[in-house]
């Protein structure tokens, strides 16, 4: 068919209407282009949106996908937000912002993505704050690692804090902290103005209010990123917990040994006024149930690195990155 309008990059005001018959067509007709600056992708089906956008990411700087979800509040191409790119690829340091490193050490084709929340969730696989959230009767520590999906949440119950639990964990850590133990130091600081539980009491609360005690599919704790005290925790003060299936990563299986893999939850522990004192990922080794078993759709395959695709931390919500094309010299 005809070359020139995959070749030629005309300026003004000037569109070219190409036809298509399928998803997969569109997806072809666009990385004929060779490297744009942008695209834009407006539909209703998120696995439209997956799939246009994993296969065309390679070929462009950046991406937004509209829906009514978006697009009112939508500002277009070239959002302010933090590292966005804005050239595809051949553009010089890969369309990376030139006064940062990241425009001398570019040797992968990255592209930013702006979508709602829940779209961007179903892009990458990886939940994203503001995203649908999925609830179910059963707990999800009894699920497996195949049966737990992307967004599944918990919201638990309550437990309100006191001055006995405060001393108690003082002793058993040996933190006296002034700011824990001594009223009147804590009375006068800047920061606390009261007596306040300690950081790691109130996440070790919290695992007392999401964790599952019977054996079953969860395995072990293998760690804990990203923690963030936001807000004192006072005596009296009652907190909650939000845990969300975040991301999972299945583990290659060494021979005689047991099918598992890697679950993020996001966790989210809030007060009596529903304001966040507390936020991290917490990391479980979680028991597959089928190592033969296909991989359910929300589950990257197991030779892609954790955060390879995934979001683009630094501009969480509307901006993420998705990785493509060959390395760069």
């Amino acid at each position: 068919g005809k070359q020139e309008p995959h070749k030629v990059e005309a300026f003004g005001p000037v569109n070219t209407i190409l036809p298509y018959k399928s998803v997969e067509e569109a997806i072809e007709l666009a990385k004929l282009g060779r490297g744009s600056l942008v695209g834009s992708l407006i539909t209703a089906d998120d696995n439209v949106a997956r799939d246009v956008v994993l296969g065309v990411a390679p070929f462009h700087g950046r991406l937004m996908v509209l829906n009514k979800h978006n697009a009112k509040a939508s500002t277009g191409h070239g959002s302010p937000l933090p590292q966005l790119v804005h050239g595809g690829p051949g553009r010089a340091g890969g369309g990376e912002e030139m006064g940062g490193i990241r425009g001398a050490l570019h040797y992968m084709q990255r592209t930013a993505v702006q979508a709602s929340p829940t779209t961007l969730t179903n892009v990458s696989r990886e939940w994203v704050k503001g995203a649908v959230e999925k609830s179910d009767a059963v707990h999800p520590f009894r699920k497996s690692f195949d049966e737990l999906q992307i967004g599944e949440t918990l919201n638990t119950g309550t437990r309100t804090v006191t001055e006995k639990d405060i001393a108690d964990f003082a002793g058993i850590s040996g933190d006296y902290f002034y700011a824990h133990m001594d009223e009147a130091a804590a009375k006068a600081s800047p920061i606390f103005g009261a007596r306040v539980a300690h950081g790691y009491f109130v996440i070790s609360a919290a695992a007392g209010l999401f964790v599952d005690p019977a054996p079953g599919p969860v395995l072990a704790n293998y760690g804990l990123e990203g923690l963030r005290f936001l807000k004192p925790v006072y005596i009296a003060d009652t907190i909650k917990v939000r845990l969300t299936c975040k991301q999972k990563t299945a583990k290659d299986t060494p021979e005689g040994g047991e099918p598992q893999g890697v679950v993020a939850w996001d966790v989210e522990v809030t007060n009596q006024a529903d304001e966040p004192v507390a936020v991290y990922t917490i990391l479980t080794l979680v028991r597959r149930a089928d190592s033969s078993a296909p991989l359910s759709p929300d589950v990257p395959p197991p030779a892609v690195p954790r955060d390879e695709n995934m979001a683009n931390k630094n501009a969480q919500n509307i901006a993420h990155t998705v990785g493509g094309g060959p390395p760069k010299a």
